[in-house]
C-alpha cells in the first residue's frame, strides 16, 4: 500500500466501510477467499488507527480503502465554531420563547381559571414554527451539535 499519512490517526466508520468494499473487491477477483475475507473483515471492525487498516493491506494491491480528510470548524481562527451556525435569528427566538410561552399558558390557566383551550396558542405557534422551518425546528440546535461532534470524532 502506499504510504498512509499519519498512521496514528483515528479512522471513521466511512473509512472501515470504504475499507470492507476494497476488501471485498479482493474477494470477488479471487485473491482471498471467505475465510480470510471473515477474518481480514473482523480486524478492520475493530482497527482503529489508518496504520492497523493499513497493515491488513499490506499483501494485496489496489484497491485499498480510501481515508476521508478530517475537516477543520468552521470559524475565526482561534475560536472555536459556534453551534449556532445555520440556525436563523427568528428560529432562535422562536426557541428560546416558546417553552417560556407554555409555561406561561399553563400558569394563566391555572391562576386565572381561562378555560384549557387556551393551551392551543403555543401549540399553534410550535405547527407554524414547524410548517415554516422543517419538522424538529425546536432542536435543530442539537442535530448541529451532534453532527458537528461527529465530524471532530470522525
Amino acid at each position: 500500500m502506499s504510504e498512509v499519512p499519519s498512521p496514528r490517526l483515528r479512522i471513521s466508520d466511512q473509512d472501515r466501510e470504504s475499507a470492507l468494499t476494497a476488501l471485498g473487491e479482493h474477494m470477488t477477483v479471487g485473491r482471498i477467499d471467505i475465510d480470510e475475507f471473515g477474518d481480514r473483515s473482523a480486524r478492520i471492525t475493530a482497527a482503529k488507527t489508518r496504520g492497523e487498516l493499513a497493515e491488513i493491506f499490506l499483501d494485496l494491491p489496489e484497491p485499498h480503502p480510501r481515508y476521508d480528510t478530517p475537516k477543520a470548524a468552521v470559524g475565526e481562527p482561534g475560536k472555536p465554531a459556534s453551534t449556532w451556525a445555520g440556525i436563523s435569528p427568528a428560529q432562535r427566538v422562536m426557541g428560546a420563547l416558546l417553552p417560556i410561552l407554555f409555561i406561561a399558558t399553563i400558569a394563566l390557566i391555572i391562576t386565572t381559571g381561562i378555560t384549557w383551550w387556551f393551551i392551543l396558542v403555543p401549540i399553534g405557534i410550535s405547527a407554524v414554527g414547524e410548517g415554516i422551518w422543517g419538522k424538529g425546528w425546536e432542536n435543530s440546535h442539537k442535530k448541529l451539535g451532534k453532527q458537528r461532534r461527529r465530524e471532530l470524532d470522525g
